[in-house]
């Protein structure tokens, strides 16, 4: 199995991020790459523990500037640092990917180790009300009718991406949940293979709120998907 770098962007976590992050080094995981995306201070303790596990990195934005470009933060990074590392994986810092989620995907590594990975999510969940459910499989034809390839799941964080991707995924338009989306697209418009792995269901923490990792206001999604033809349509024009 390969040994890839898990990368986190994290906003405001729960304590519960310190013990995820133990159990993932135990999955045969080579570092962990935390990135604190401009939390707020009394959240400080929780990164210093983290900064204390062997094997995890804590990266840090003075100010909140997005998933995406927490994302882009921890790409560089593993380009700098560990470039010989065959993979990364994105996971979330809320709890909404388990252990189980994380080993299916490292399972597959090496049978997909050409493209990208997504932990595609069951939405047949009863945190989650049926406009919304509807709303993501609206967004996934919608997906599929602009742009020819069917995706389940556009707004996954749980993904598999081969290090050698990493550069042109830097230059990525968006800095915020959108970022998920173009990634997608543009892997499509390089013909980077795209696989799809079932997971666990949707997993929305009640009485709080998940800042911006799988946002699940599908009229949102719905936006980015239209704005995203519309620009690569225009260029194709051009």
């Amino acid at each position: 199995m390969e040994r890839p770098i898990v990368i986190i962007p994290a906003l405001n976590p729960l304590p519960t991020l310190i013990n995820y992050t133990k159990a993932l080094l135990e999955l045969n995981i080579y570092k962990v790459i935390i990135v604190n995306d401009g939390s707020d201070p009394k959240y400080q303790y929780i990164f210093q523990e983290l900064s204390m596990i062997d094997h995890c990195i804590v990266l840090k934005h003075e100010d909140n500037k997005g998933k995406g470009r927490a994302l882009k933060t921890g790409f560089g990074y593993v380009l700098k640092y560990f470039p010989k590392t065959n993979f990364v994986l994105t996971v979330g810092a809320h709890g909404q990917h388990t252990l189980d989620d994380v080993k299916l995907i490292l399972q597959n590594l090496r049978v997909f180790s050409n493209g990208i990975i997504l932990g595609v999510r069951n939405f047949r969940s009863k945190d989650l009300p049926l406009s919304n459910a509807i709303g993501h499989r609206a967004a996934s034809l919608l997906f599929k009718l602009l742009f020819h390839r069917r995706i389940l799941d556009t707004q996954t964080g749980l993904r598999s991406i081969p290090t050698k991707e990493l550069s042109w995924l830097l230059k990525v338009h968006g800095d915020s949940y959108d970022y998920d989306i173009n990634m997608l697209v543009e892997a499509i418009k390089r013909k980077i293979p795209i696989y799809e792995i079932p997971i666990g269901r949707v997993k929305i923490r009640k009485n709080s709120i998940i800042h911006y990792d799988e946002i699940t206001n599908s009229q949102k999604i719905i936006q980015q998907i239209i704005a995203n033809f519309t620009k690569y349509h225009k260029k194709n024009q051009e």
